[in-house]
This record gives structure tokens, sequence and C-alpha cells, in this order.
């Protein structure tokens, strides 16, 4: 699989990221075709090798006329639904606008549809975004991963007036993605760049395990205490193994019915915990305790929580990230057995070898239902599976 991997050690913004795509290989004259399928004019676009620092990339820039109407984001939907650009480059721009506009809606208390984008700033981030996820398409980055975001600090004047750095609406797009500043006190990431990777972005983190094939950077108008660059590098990553970002949440009881337990479990499982396990332990005089531990999304881990305070007799819950989870792929088939049908979940192990195992409440109801050992109707389940589908023990 080939994945993208942003480095943000000097922030983003729009034209930062089609900078470093260019710089990577995508070519120019491509983008300018693309656009041309959205009904857009006034504007035109160029790209500059630069250097910064002693770094060199590429620099683009889109230069507006000064006639252009404001518009909403449904006139943005819109635009972009009638142009004549592939389904998946129009649903993932529209995506990202839409994640734009509900951070200034939220940030400005207004609904959605009163967000307007400046009459310039429109054309620009249309551009910047439509172009961004063109040149992604183009150079068949199928993942993206970021890293740590700089957002530097300070004070920004705006059409709002005068902003904290980073800006309301960008620390808003930036929830839960890992960032830091370093005392520089200027805007290193912008709403688009911000809206850009946040939307698209599967995970952010370290660098990901990857044979590097193309490097590119993408030059900031700024200059900066440090190389005003955005990296990107595009590779190769072992296609068998997918990562995801995970929270572990644990917390000790020694006072509670352990018959509790099942009931604790399944309601964490129904609220989209990954896994929920349990760890014998001996706390403070010698007390026989137990350790409640859940694997969660990010996107979980309050209903989680929620749970275990409401449920259990804990006190306090810890918090940690489990910096990277490999997992192998997997896929659910139903196959036909003599008893009816039963699921099993094939396992990638590595290239061309899968293995089969059936699921355990299908063989648990058919071993009930025929009186049948458990163990039996397990491996009969799996031969039935790896006949019909044709994969080798």
């Amino acid at each position: 699989m080939k994945i993208g991997y942003f480095d943000c050690f000097s922030g983003a913004s729009g034209d930062m990221i089609l900078g470093s795509l260019i710089d990577a290989g995508f070519s120019i004259s491509d983008l300018q075709k693309e656009l041309t399928k959205l009904d857009v004019s006034g504007y035109t676009i160029r790209s500059d090798r630069k250097e910064k620092k002693g770094i060199w990339g590429t620099q683009f820039q889109v230069d507006v006329s000064d006639h252009h109407h404001h518009r909403g984001l449904k006139d943005i939907v819109k635009l972009i639904d009638d142009s004549r650009l592939p389904d998946g480059i129009k649903q993932k721009s529209k995506m990202i606008f839409e994640n734009l506009a509900g951070a200034e809606a939220k940030i400005h208390n207004k609904p959605v549809d009163e967000i307007h984008f400046h009459e310039v700033g429109a054309v620009d981030s249309i551009v910047d975004i439509v172009g961004a996820v063109i040149g992604l398409d183009f150079m068949r980055i199928e993942s993206i991963v970021t890293s740590k975001i700089h957002v530097g600090t300070g004070f920004l004047n705006c059409a709002h007036g005068t902003l904290p750095v980073p800006p309301p609406a960008t620390l808003e797009l930036l929830k839960e993605v890992p960032v830091y500043s370093t005392g520089i006190e200027e805007e290193l990431v912008t709403p688009t760049g911000a809206a850009i990777l946040s939307t698209l972005s599967k995970h952010f983190g370290s660098f990901p395990p990857m044979q590097i094939e193309q490097i590119g950077y993408g030059l900031g108008q700024k200059d900066l205490p440090i190389p005003n660059l955005l990296r990107l590098c595009i590779g190769k990553v072992d296609e068998q193994n997918d990562e995801d970002r995970v929270q572990l949440i644990e917390t000790n009881i020694d006072d509670m019915n352990p018959q509790f337990y099942e009931y604790i479990m399944e309601s964490l499982f129904a609220k989209g915990a990954k896994d929920v396990f349990l760890i014998p332990i001996i706390m403070k005089k010698n007390r026989p305790g137990v350790v409640i531990n859940v694997i969660a999304g990010p996107d979980q881990v309050q209903n989680l929580i929620d749970i275990l305070f409401h449920e259990t007799t804990t006190l306090g819950i810890r918090i940690s990230e489990i910096k990277k989870r490999q997992i192998l792929k997997r896929e659910i088939h139903t196959v036909s057995t003599r008893w009816g049908e039963a699921k099993v979940k094939i396992r990638m192990v590595r290239e061309n070898q899968k293995m089969v195992s059936p699921e355990y409440e299908d063989c648990k109801r058919i071993a009930q239902k025929n009186k049948l050992p458990i163990g039996k109707i397990y491996e009969e389940i799996k031969r039935e599976a790896e006949k019909q589908l044709k994969i080798k023990s």
C-alpha cells in the first residue's frame, strides 16, 4: 500500500501541502487541467523552486483577481457537485469544506449555512483543498499519516480582529490531534491546512515503518527561525498489517461483587471498546483485586470512562495513549454447514497465508441446538470454510 507521511515540523497550510505534492512529482500542468473541471475563474496558479534555510523545495501560490463573490458552504458544495471531477475527489473535497465550515460555525456561534468564506480566500481555499485532494489521488497515495503538528504561538490580525495563535477555528479542527509549540510567534497552521490534514489523515504520530520512494518539500510564505517547510514522504508499507491509534483505560477494583464483571464487560463492548480484559492483582494490605483494562479509539474514551464510573466502585481511572498498535487485516465470511449458516473470521497472517477462526457464538448456538461437543462443531466449520473459501490449512 502506498502512503504519504506529512512531517509538520514547521506547521502546514493549503499551499504548503500542494507545494510538497508538486515537489514530490505531481505535475502542476495536471493540476491546472483538473482544476478546469471546476467552474471557477479569475485566478492563476504557479510554482517556484526556492530555498528556506538551505533546503530547496517548491513554493505554490494562487494569484486571485479582486472581483469575486462571497461563497457559503452550500455554494461550494454545489460547485464541487456540478464539476466534472471524479466522485471520490468530490466526496473528500466536500468533507474538508464541511469540517472547515463546522469549525467556523461553532467558534462564531452561527448555523453552518450562515458561514461565508472570504471573497478572495474562498477561491484560494477551493484551489488549495480540491487541488490537494487531486494531487493525493494523482500520486496514488492510499493512506495519509501526519506527524505531531507545530502550531506556533502569539497573536495575529485578521478580519475578525486580533486573535490568538492558533486561531480558534484552527484549534477546533485540531481536536484529538497531537500538537506542540516551541514558542515561535507566528501562525504556523492555517485553517485550510488543519482542515485538509485532520479530515484525510488516518492517524497522527511518529514516522511509520515504510520504504520511502519520493520526498517533497512545500515552502511556506514566511521566513522563520526554522526552515519554513512541510515535508512529504511517499512510500510503501506492508499491506498485511494495519495500524490504528488507540488508548488504554485502566482502573483497579478490590471491593466489588465479581459477578458484575461480565455485565460491565458487555456494556463496554456495546459502547465501542475494541478489547476488554481483567488482570488479577494484590493490592495494599494483601487485598486481592482486579485491573479492568479497556482498549478504545479516541472517540470512544469518554463514553467508556462514564460506564466505569457508573457501573463500578472505582474512584479513579488511568488513561494512556498506545503510540502504535499493529493489527492483522481480517474479513468476516458466512459459510454453509450441515447445521445451517455460520460465520468465520479470516486473518491475513502474511502474503498468501490466511487462517480461519469460526465465530464462537455461532459454534455455541449450533452445539446447544444439536447437543454436540462444541469442539467438534468448531473443527467441522473450520474445514468447511477452508474448503468453500479455498484456503489451505
